[in-house]
């Protein structure tokens, strides 16, 4: 992306990811039991990392997954350093999804590199960050759609239903993308940067699959701030997985009596586990000629093992993390919410084969406020907060704009029915109708009062037009349909509407909160930050 100049820059806010209670508590570093411990102090993480590094030969992993990352520029330069140094990687990842998918598949890459710049300034051992695009995955409703915030709402934007269920994302076709495409420009509104438009529209046609364009769209985007993206679905990262993937199906039913132990552990200790328990299952999908996955049945297990070629296996979701562990250095794997709560059920499967746990970490988490949406706040007075609920925001601002004697009598009303009910119930001494009788009228009075309320306010909300779309628009940008804005929205408008400079500021807060988690701040500053993730 080339860098332009931009009259205002976003706030760039840093929030917690929030979560399960098993997710706040891996958050915490707590329950050790499940969870590999994260080293807190720079000393700690030097050792740490070292280890991991000794377990790999240098430069060997670099070259077995050369054509799975095929990195160019700054990403290269870092893989090769790393690589002839004996360095680690910081890894994380994300399902392949129209358009990149929203804003947290950006603030998942971002954070990992700040994670990874952070450990190399504290202990001195090279790191990189990669990004697993999980082209691999088969779950094409989560794949299919992106959505923009548009003047007064949002729109999302859908490839058309699949023709066959449970197909890799490498394997999906994209009929009529280039009608999105178009779309999503569209969307963008006003440009700073057409790069993040140009790569979308070269990379996502109709003759290319999903998981393709997917790969493709990270890597021009990743690779010059030093992100390598590495193609999960590529054959390179089988034949590196093979020996792992061939445990995981000659110990299946070994694994499946671990992770059923580990299921029963967590309900027992009163928390949720993330990912259902399938008996008789193993941890391994095998793909047909169709390109259609299914889970391989422990007792079919050694069968697939002897007659069906890497190529046709992958990992599922519980495996995959520790084939990251073993293909690569993968020092620390940056998890959203969810992630983080099934490395409780990873770290079984890692004895049951006899394997290094990997450590995951929490991920930095992030709102984008832009300048138009700072302005809208500013003008109605509303907290960025309030927009978690927009009907309630929507009701206190239309009630604000009654008319003063409308609201007044409104008012008065109230109050002189609380007034003459407790009048009435003083001037009847010898309790002629029951206090709860009387009580009773107080709230069907009140009740009625409310309704006619309501239909004032109702009537607000439709003459009040512009104030309702400014609300909306508000509500679109950071909360759409009531979510997060990093869990909903589409990263591409924007970083073409700031470019650069936004990828900048991204990259300097989480580096920050990075530092914070790492221990490689001063005691004060990490302390403040550890209660936050």
């Amino acid at each position: 992306m080339s860098a332009h100049a931009v009259a205002t820059l976003p706030r760039v806010i840093t929030g917690e990811i929030g979560g399960s209670p098993l997710a706040l508590a891996a958050q915490r570093n707590q329950l050790p039991q499940w969870f590999t411990p994260r080293p807190r102090a720079p000393n700690d993480w030097k050792s740490y990392l070292g280890g991991v590094a000794a377990s790999h030969g240098a430069g060997v992993w670099r070259e077995r997954l050369a054509d799975a990352v095929s990195a160019s520029g700054t990403a290269r330069a870092r893989l090769d350093r790393v690589a002839k140094s004996g360095g680690v990687v910081v890894s994380t990842g994300q399902q392949a999804a129209l358009f990149g998918g929203p804003l947290y598949t950006l603030v998942k890459a971002i954070a990992a590199l700040g994670v990874a710049d952070a450990l190399e300034q504290a202990t001195g051992i090279a790191t990189v960050p990669v990004f697993w695009a999980a082209t691999d995955d088969a779950d094409y409703e989560e794949a299919r759609w992106a959505t923009v915030a548009l003047l007064g709402g949002t729109r999302t934007l859908r490839l058309p239903d699949a023709e066959a269920a449970g197909v890799a994302m490498s394997m999906m076709p994209m009929p009529g993308v280039e009608g999105l495409v178009d779309e999503l420009a569209a969307a963008c509104g006003s440009v700073a940067d057409s790069t993040p438009l140009d790569v979308v529209r070269q990379s996502y046609t109709s003759r290319v699959t999903l998981g393709s364009a997917y790969v493709s769209q990270l890597r021009a985007l990743l690779e010059p701030l030093g992100i390598a993206v590495l193609d999960g679905s590529h054959p390179a990262v089988r034949r590196s997985a093979e020996p792992l993937i061939g445990r995981a199906l000659d110990d299946a039913s070994t694994v499946e009596q671990a992770l059923r132990s580990r299921y029963e552990a967590i309900r027992a200790d009163g928390y949720t586990p993330q990912v259902e328990h399938l008996p008789a299952l193993s941890l391994v999908f095998v793909t047909d000629a169709n390109g259609e996955k299914r889970r391989v049945p422990t007792h079919e297990a050694t069968e697939v093992r002897r007659r069906q070629p890497i190529e046709t296996l992958s990992p599922n979701v519980l495996l995959r993390p520790l084939v990251e562990r073993t293909i690569m250095p993968s020092a620390a794997y940056i998890a959203g919410p969810g992630e983080l709560a099934y490395f409780a059920q990873v770290s079984a499967a890692a004895a049951a084969l006899d394997v290094p746990a990997p450590l995951a970490l929490p991920r930095w988490s992030a709102t984008i406020l832009e300048p138009r949406v700072q302005r809208i706040l500013s003008r109605l007075g509303v907290s960025l907060d309030e927009l978690r609920d927009r009907h309630a925001a929507e009701s206190r601002l239309a009630h604000a704009a009654l008319p003063d004697d409308v609201a007044e009598s409104l008012a008065q009303m109230r109050r002189n029915i609380e007034s003459d009910v407790a009048a009435l119930e003083v001037a009847d001494r010898d309790n002629i109708v029951p206090s709860a009788s009387l009580q009773g009228l107080r709230r069907a009075l009140l009740n009625r009062l409310e309704r006619a309320e309501r239909r004032y306010v109702a009537g607000v909300k439709r003459r009040e037009a512009e104030l309702m779309r400014d609300i909306g628009t508000a509500a679109a940008a950071l909360y759409p349909e009531g979510t997060r804005q990093e869990r909903v929205l589409n990263f591409v408008p924007f970083i073409t509407r700031y470019g650069v400079p936004l990828l900048e500021e991204m990259r300097a807060e989480a580096i920050q909160y990075a530092k914070a988690l790492t221990g490689a701040v001063t005691p004060s500053a990490s302390a403040q930050v550890a209660e936050r993730v």
